[in-house]
C-alpha cells in the first residue's frame, strides 16, 4: 500500500534526501558567487527553517590598499529545502578594519 502522508511536492517525499549543513553551506557560497561575481569570505550565520535555510554570507565587494580599507558586504541568502538559492539581499556594507556597529538590543 502506498504512503499517502507525503505528497510528491513535499521536500521529504520518497527519493529526496536530507542535505547536510556542510553541503548546504558549500552550495550557498557557490550559488551566491555565481550570481554576484564576488567570492564569499565567510558564513556568519546559518539557520534551518520550515521553508529551507537562511544564511548570512560576507563577501569582498571592493579591494583597497591597505586591506583594512577594503569594503566587505554581508548578504542574507535564502535557500529552499533542497539547497537551491531562492533569493539574496545585501544587509550591511562596511570597511574590513571597522568594528561591527551592531549592538545587542540596539541599532
Amino acid at each position: 500500500m502506498a504512503n499517502t502522508s507525503n505528497s510528491p511536492n513535499t521536500p521529504k517525499s520518497q527519493g529526496a534526501r536530507q542535505r547536510s549543513p556542510v553541503e548546504v553551506l558549500r552550495q550557498a557560497r557557490t550559488q551566491l558567487a555565481e550570481l554576484t561575481g564576488m567570492a564569499p569570505e565567510s558564513v556568519t550565520s546559518f539557520e534551518q527553517s520550515e521553508d529551507g535555510w537562511t544564511l548570512e554570507i560576507e563577501v569582498l565587494e571592493l579591494a583597497r590598499v591597505p586591506d583594512t580599507m577594503s569594503l566587505i558586504a554581508s548578504y542574507q541568502v535564502e535557500l529552499d529545502p533542497d539547497g537551491e538559492l531562492t533569493g539574496y539581499r545585501r544587509v550591511r556594507r562596511y570597511e574590513r578594519g571597522r568594528a561591527d556597529p551592531h549592538r545587542q538590543g540596539g541599532r
